[in-house]
């Protein structure tokens, strides 16, 4: 723990140069997370370290190759940075951009033209992936203009069903309304036929004036007007005799009827 603190405080102090140290309170997890962002802080800064040197190291590479060849063009041709017309520097300098941006080290066709061909199958890959993901665009837009069609159809049906709704709510509110009315009537109706029917009662009412001995009255005289129309359409061809003849056929036709043995006047 003493380690690790003292660790700490070393790499706060390096890091805050002059500043003061930020005040924090000491205990285990504090002092863990502190100690492992110090390990990992070294570590970056030797990396970085590493790679400067890399750098620098290549750099120096450069520069030597670069005298070297200044030496050989000065000494064959007779070729320096001083004599070379403005035009003439563009290109190299040209030259060396393109050879950067190809990521080759000199500019030899040997070199030169596999970096070209690379970078241009590069590019008719990216073009390809380019079409290809426009395609799927203009899919995804056909599939998401359906879906929107599909959508305003769905709401316009949902907009529809919440009016039918609300419709035959109402219908059924003023259906129940109606029941109950009807239901209230028919109770009130038949708490006055009961009354009625005491009031009859009461005052010794015959009993063949209520309205289940007329209904069987009714449904007596039904049975008979059915039993009478047979005899109806056997009398209706003698409908043209003189009345006193009509008379005793159709008492003839009812003693017959009604199976009596002497019908003599």
């Amino acid at each position: 723990m003493d380690e690790k603190i003292k660790k700490v405080n070393s790499w706060l102090n390096a890091v805050c140069g002059d500043q003061p140290v930020p005040q924090f309170e000491v205990n285990t997890r504090t002092v863990d997370v502190l100690y492992q962002l110090a390990l990992s802080s070294e570590a970056r800064c030797r990396d970085t370290e590493l790679l400067l040197e890399d750098l620098n190291q290549t750099a120096a590479e450069y520069q030597a190759d670069g005298a070297h060849y200044q030496d050989v063009l000065l000494q064959g041709v007779g070729l320096s940075c001083a004599s070379l017309t403005p035009t003439c520097t563009d290109y190299f300098s040209a030259l060396v951009d393109n050879a950067m941006a190809l990521g080759i080290r000199d500019t030899s066709l040997g070199n030169y033209l596999p970096a070209v061909n690379k970078l241009t199958n590069e590019l008719l890959e990216v073009e390809k992936s380019n079409r290809r993901l426009e395609r799927d665009l203009q899919a995804l837009g056909n599939r998401l203009g359906s879906t929107l069609v599909l959508r305003g159809n769905l709401q316009e049906d949902i907009n529809k069903t919440i009016k039918t709704q609300a419709a035959e709510s109402a219908k059924a509110e003023e259906r129940l309304l109606n029941m109950d009315f009807v239901t209230t009537k028919a109770k009130e109706l038949s708490h006055r036929r009961e009354r009625a029917e005491a009031q009859l009662l009461s005052r010794n009412m015959d009993k063949s004036l209520n309205h289940q001995a007329i209904e069987q009255l009714s449904q007596e005289v039904s049975a008979v007007k059915q039993e009478i129309l047979p005899l109806k359409k056997k009398l209706e061809p003698y409908m043209d005799l003189c009345p006193v003849c009509f008379f005793f056929f159709s008492l003839m036709q009812l003693c017959k009827s009604l199976t009596v043995g002497d019908c003599t006047y």
